[in-house]
């Protein structure tokens, strides 16, 4: 029997990664209405359906059902985190492996995901759900300051602030009760303030076996917390690497992931790796490329065959013992000082040219409302290069995006623009 896979949410290009995997297998998108548009090659699929985004989870359900009666799904899958809540119930409904709804709501919700944690004894870090403004008052008065408010539900480091003194609490908690990209929003989280250098793990995990393929160092504003920049592999001992797999592993086990890729963001101080988040998909950021820069693993690809039912986990750890050139691969953004409608840029080409480089890439259209940066989606161009150290790539990464200039045009006088 050929495989149909339902996918939930829009999938990216994993629809035609599944397709083309195994020739026969069809597929069926269900997502957010507001997300149709993102769909790629709509027509290449079986059908795609779209939902309204507060539309009850039943209803879901029931649509998928109604599709599973006429042409029964094999597989499920999803490729974000917008809609992995829909994705798990469906799963539980029709009776298809996925990650549990118990696995999707703590990896979503920050504050059960800390309560978890500690009652696992993985990780202690101090957090509290705040209300209203008085509870998170409560909670700097009983652990001091600084802290960290944000949503309990998002992503992108969206609504995150780093609070010093008591005047900006009410700041943050207004910046961090709003939502993400469609994500429910419950509440406030308040966590102890995490010092140190951060990292993300990229791990892959099969039959409730983790594997971690890569380490990366990550560098991000020191207010807003937006990363700026990544670099694979991150340059420790391998005793703190060590450390770091076995504590991922951990907080893995904790939250019931069993299977695909997950992205962990940790940090690493004196009391060794303290998680910042953790999620069960890829990492963004092109972090999957430059992953298969540095190891080969292609996290894409294995995720595509997994979904098909495939045992990747074996192939992936034969990869990593495989004896590569020692290089390292970065990624560096751009950011602005001003706000305004973006008018042109300069110096792609000579930034392309720069030894080492390997992409740059404008990520706000000419005409485009930029601004100073406040989440992930503020950053106005990127660019990524290869070096035989990690140091050295970050070095041409960051060259290529200091190399660019943007055009702004911004209000002037009586309505005029400058």
């Amino acid at each position: 029997m050929s495989e149909h896979v339902l996918i939930v949410g829009p999938g990216r290009d994993f629809p035609a990664r599944i397709r083309a995997l195994q020739p026969g297998t069809r597929t069926t998108v269900i997502c957010q209405l507001d997300y149709i548009g993102k769909v790629r090659v709509p027509g290449e699929n079986a059908r795609v359906i779209g939902v309204r985004g507060d539309a009850p989870e039943q209803e879901w359900i029931d649509l998928a059902a109604a599709v599973h009666a006429l042409h029964p799904f094999t597989r499920i899958g999803t490729f974000g985190e917008r809609d992995q809540d829909h994705y798990a119930v469906i799963a539980e409904a029709l009776g298809l492996s996925a990650h549990s709804p118990a696995t999707v709501s703590l990896v979503h919700d920050k504050e059960a995901m800390r309560v978890r944690l500690r009652e696992a004894g993985v990780d202690a870090t101090v957090s509290a759900r705040a209300a209203d403004l008085d509870e998170l008052r409560a909670f700097v008065r009983e652990n001091g300051l600084p802290c960290v408010v944000k949503p309990i539900s998002s992503s992108g480091s969206a609504g995150v602030t780093k609070v010093v003194d008591e005047s900006e609490l009410a700041d943050a908690f207004a910046k961090a009760g709003g939502s993400y990209l469609g994500l429910p929003n419950t509440g406030v989280l308040a966590e102890e303030f995490l010092d140190g250098p951060q990292f993300s793990v990229e791990a892959f995990s099969e039959l409730g076996e983790h594997q971690v393929v890569t380490i990366t160092r990550k560098f991000s504003d020191p207010e807003t917390f937006v990363e700026l920049g990544h670099v694979s592999p991150a340059d420790l001992p391998a005793g703190l690497r060590e450390e770091i797999h076995a504590y991922v592993g951990g907080v893995l086990d904790a939250l019931g992931v069993e299977f695909g890729p997950t992205h962990t963001e940790v940090v690493l101080g004196d009391k060794g790796p303290r998680l910042i988040e953790t999620h069960i998909r890829m990492g963004g950021d092109q972090i999957p490329a430059l992953t298969l820069d540095v190891t080969g693993v292609d996290v894409d690809d294995c995720t595509a065959r997994q979904t098909l039912g495939e045992k990747v986990l074996p192939g992936i750890r034969a990869t990593l013992a495989e004896d590569g050139p020692a290089r390292g691969s970065a990624i560096w953004f751009a950011s602005l000082d001003a706000a305004g409608v973006l008018d042109d840029v300069s110096g792609l080409d000579e930034a392309r040219a720069l030894p080492g480089v390997s992409e740059v890439a404008v990520l706000a259209r000419p005409g485009a409302e930029v601004g100073r940066l406040e989440t992930s989606e503020s950053r106005v161009a990127l660019a990524r290069a290869l070096g035989e150290s990690a140091d050295e790539a970050v070095a041409a990464a960051r060259a290529a995006v200091e190399g660019l200039e943007f055009r702004l045009r911004v209000p002037g006088r009586r309505g005029a623009t400058v």
